[in-house]
């Protein structure tokens, strides 16, 4: 399915779903403009399976007040990739829904995961060694907003220890962003004012921390990063710069984590639509740009895994092996998402 498709035709899926299942007819405003896929954002959690609405068994609102989780700016948008995470992973938090994911875990990501003990949105180590902003320099962030945090962690279990899954959550979006460091310096800000090296890989992986902006912003991320040898014949420009910025930050801190030696398992992982294919094209310049899920390890060497899954890949689990008790879950994603 295009790119330039997709994002329309889950508008109109999602304005479908609106009609069908909400009484709430009011366009809410996204930047100064009114949309029929945007709810009011006073009524925001519309936008979430009742089980995690402020009155359900499992309260998201709740969770976010609790551990300083910053709102997302979207969660009001019908088509955020934020929402769709949420509406996805956070109602298995209960221990049935913990050893469900630990086996689609295990399946899916490691053959080492033996059991889920918690899943946590926009996710930090509480431990302050291990904060972005020790980490990666991301000293101004919090959990939510300004800093690398993954949008669902699963954190699980090994035969020999503890282990993360940190996961980024994508639904309509047609890359991972473009690198904040690879833009035009302007006016009282710390631009670039060389961007034509951020398309020059050969020249950032020769010596990233003299060529890449981002040392100048004093973030960490190339501390933790490793290049192979064959890095630069892949990609002729930085992936961060091509729109894998996010996989790139995530990765460090994923690498980070890893060397620290605290965790036995790390995991960067990418959960996304299938239907949503050109999400994945970011490596390279121009046209022919390569799949981030086939090269990134080939540009990355030793350090923490990278894999991806789809959510269809969860709810085709849950379905199968999930029994009665998710019955009331699916049938409202499958009346929301088409999974």
């Amino acid at each position: 399915m295009a790119a330039m498709n997709f994002g329309a035709i889950v508008r109109s899926e999602q304005i479908a779903w609106r009609k069908r299942r909400l009484s709430n007819r009011e366009r809410g405003w996204q930047n100064n403009r009114q949309y029929e896929h945007i709810l009011p954002r006073r009524d925001w959690e519309l936008n979430l399976f009742p089980g995690i609405r402020s009155d359900g068994q499992v309260p998201l609102a709740s969770y976010l007040n609790a551990n300083k989780v910053k709102t997302h700016t979207g969660v009001h948008n019908l088509c955020s990739s934020w929402i769709l995470c949420a509406n996805m992973y956070f109602p298995f938090r209960s221990p049935n829904g913990k050893a469900l994911l630990a086996e689609f875990l295990k399946a899916k990501v490691s053959p080492e995961i033996t059991a889920v003990d918690d899943i946590e949105l926009e996710y930090e180590v509480p431990d302050v060694r291990f904060k972005p902003g020790a980490l990666l320099g991301e000293e101004s962030g919090q959990r939510g907003a300004g800093q690398t945090s993954p949008d669902v962690a699963f954190l699980v279990r090994t035969a020999r220890g503890e282990g993360l899954v940190l996961t980024e959550s994508k639904f309509t979006e047609h890359s991972f962003y473009q690198c904040s460091g690879a833009k035009k310096e302007r006016t009282g800000r710390l631009g670039n004012p060389d961007p034509s090296r951020c398309r020059s890989f050969a020249l950032v992986a020769d010596a990233p921390r003299k060529h890449c902006h981002l040392v100048k912003c004093e973030r960490l991320y190339w501390d933790h990063l490793e290049l192979t040898p064959s890095a630069a014949t892949i990609s002729s420009a930085c992936p961060a710069a091509t729109g894998a910025y996010q996989l790139f930050r995530q990765q460090a801190l994923a690498n980070a984590l890893k060397a620290s030696g605290k965790w036995d398992l790390v995991v960067s992982a990418v959960a996304y639509d299938e239907r949503n294919q050109a999400l994945f094209k970011v490596i390279g310049a121009g046209r022919n740009k390569a799949d981030v899920r086939a090269s990134w390890t080939s540009i990355f060497g030793p350090g923490a895994a990278f894999t991806h899954f789809t959510h269809q890949d969860w709810v085709a689990w849950v379905r199968s092996r999930g029994g009665s008790e998710w019955r009331a879950w699916l049938s409202w994603v499958k009346d929301r998402y088409t999974y």
